[in-house]
């Protein structure tokens, strides 16, 4: 319920602060569960993509945000999902996959961390494609950045594009680094 109260609210302000323009928003499903893999290169990234995205979003999260008990009881209710950067845990797989098999979209930022490289990504996207086959949907932004770049505490104005696009191409069969090699050569055409 807290996820729809306040996305009408984060749409509303992102359109006015942010000037977003979003292109390819027709491939991202109305409904049922698939796997958005997109860079990230600000914090803000997880509200541009709620606001982008016709569906409620789940979100695989840095561990490290769950340490205040307050602020990880908000962002669990609007969807994070904890996830050891350094090794992860069995039981994130095990939710990631059960979020996806409840025909309910995953967001997994596969570069690890928010960096402006779409070189090395981690393994998760092809890893949870394998197990459940859902369709990846690919999200690539510009601007966000920007707005708040790393180390900042304060945003400011600007314009942020979102450009997404369905990953095609890719068969459960393939390997796992095969089918990385394809999000990361989309990523980098988008």
């Amino acid at each position: 319920m807290l996820y729809e109260i306040l996305k009408p609210v984060a749409a509303f302000l992102v359109k006015l602060l942010f000037r977003i323009e979003i292109k390819g928003k027709e491939k991202i499903p109305q409904k049922g569960g698939f796997i958005l893999a997109s860079n990230h290169l600000s914090y803000l990234d997880p509200i541009i993509l709620g606001v982008a995205s016709p569906q409620r979003l789940y979100f695989l999260a840095k561990k490290e945000l769950f340490t205040n008990k307050l602020f990880a009881s908000l962002v669990k209710r609007l969807g994070a999902i904890p996830l050891k950067r350094e090794k992860t845990e069995v039981s994130t797989f095990k939710t990631a996959i059960k979020i996806l098999k409840e025909n309910k979209p995953l967001v997994i930022f596969p570069q690890g961390k928010r960096s402006y490289q779409i070189n090395e990504l981690k393994k998760g996207v092809g890893f949870l494609f394998k197990k459940t086959g859902v369709p990846i949907i690919v999200a690539k932004k510009k601007g966000s950045e920007k707005v708040l770049p790393p180390g900042k505490k304060f945003i400011r104005l600007g314009k942020i594009k979102i450009k997404f696009a369905s990953l095609k191409g890719v068969k459960r069969e393939e390997g796992i680094k095969t089918i990385c090699s394809k999000l990361s050569h989309q990523l980098k055409s988008l």
